[in-house]
């Protein structure tokens, strides 16, 4: 032990000890700023949709990710620099195993890319009645990858973004006031202008129907069998499907109370005598 003490030469150990001290200082050093400047970068990005109603939190709180994982990755990188080891390497690498996942979540990321889309065009929002993919029901969340639905029967829909993106999409609570689009058929041999009347009386007493716009109400299309009216009544967006469910039946017993007749689909047969 005693000769391994004689042997030791400080002078030659001290210089390699202080560049490794050295280097663990300016790493911590690294980390700690790059640690705090990723997370102020994720909440500078993240405070720009929180900033602007219509900016949807959900797309720049994952923008705000990717900022912070950068960054934190390139103070990995610059870490690893510190001592001597080689970071074009480790680029390559990292790159090489991003393309590997990138290819094996081709499905994802084409969802990705289209919820990315969504939340920056917000053809939808949450709360809103749409009809998309196929489907139609009230959106109760949008994120990156899915859209998820509510139908009338309570059920739970998840459709993913891409299948949405690029397709049609009906937004049925977008404009405040809607129009309800019906038909109702009379017989020919009654009144047109007392059925006109008495279809615009129900629509006047309905207490969700708009005075403003007035009610549309006109003959349409001349049947085999009936004479068709097109009636239009506008509603606030939420009442629409109050409006459609129970105006029907009121105009059916207007117009039965009111002696006009609804003609059904039937056939004429003519039958001929021969002597």
């Amino acid at each position: 032990m005693s000769d391994f003490f004689n042997n030791f030469d400080i002078n030659e150990y001290l210089p390699i000890a202080i560049n490794w001290s050295t280097n663990i200082l300016l790493a911590v050093l690294i980390l700690f700023v790059g640690f705090w400047l990723a997370g102020r970068a994720y909440k500078a990005v993240y405070s720009i949709g929180k900033k602007y109603e219509r900016l949807d939190d959900t797309l720049f709180r994952f923008f705000g990710s990717i900022a912070r994982y950068v960054i934190i990755a390139f103070v990995l990188i610059a870490v690893l620099n510190r001592f001597g080891v080689q970071t074009a390497s480790v680029v390559a690498l990292i790159g090489a195993a991003g393309l590997a996942v990138g290819l094996a979540l081709q499905g994802a990321m084409s969802n990705l890319a289209a919820g990315v889309m969504l939340l920056i065009f917000r053809p939808y929002k949450v709360d809103e009645f749409i009809d998309a993919a196929g489907q139609f029901g009230k959106v109760t969340e949008v994120d990156l990858f899915t859209t998820i639905l509510q139908t009338f029967d309570n059920q739970k829909i998840i459709i993913p973004n891409s299948e949405i993106w690029g397709q049609q999409i009906t937004n049925h609570s977008f404009h405040p006031v809607r129009g309800v689009d019906m038909t109702f058929g009379v017989a020919y041999n009654a009144d047109i202008d007392e059925t006109r009347k008495v279809i615009e009386g129900v629509l006047a007493a309905h207490p969700k129907i708009l005075k403003d716009p007035v009610p549309f109400v006109e003959v349409s299309t001349l049947n085999n069998s009936s004479v068709d009216f097109a009636v239009r009544p506008f509603c606030k967006g939420e009442d629409y499907f109050a409006i459609k469910f129970s105006v029907p039946e009121q105009i059916k017993k207007a117009l039965d109370a009111a002696n006009i007749e609804i003609p059904f689909p039937h056939r004429k047969v003519i039958l001929v005598k021969e002597d």
